[in-house]
């Protein structure tokens, strides 16, 4: 059951790009540029640690 639902899962984001890359490319930015910000948080919450 596991297993069908990763291949479904990922037919799906195959389905997606190829049918709007562009909506896909602006879901890609937008999680690398969180993960940006909570890297920013972390590094700002580690050195208010250590001082």
């Amino acid at each position: 059951m596991k297993k069908n639902l990763r291949y479904v899962a990922i037919a799906f984001v195959i389905f997606y790009l190829l049918s709007s890359p562009n909506s896909a490319a602006n879901v890609v930015n937008n999680a690398i540029d969180q993960l940006g910000n909570a890297g920013g948080q972390l590094s700002a919450f580690v050195t208010a640690i250590a001082t």
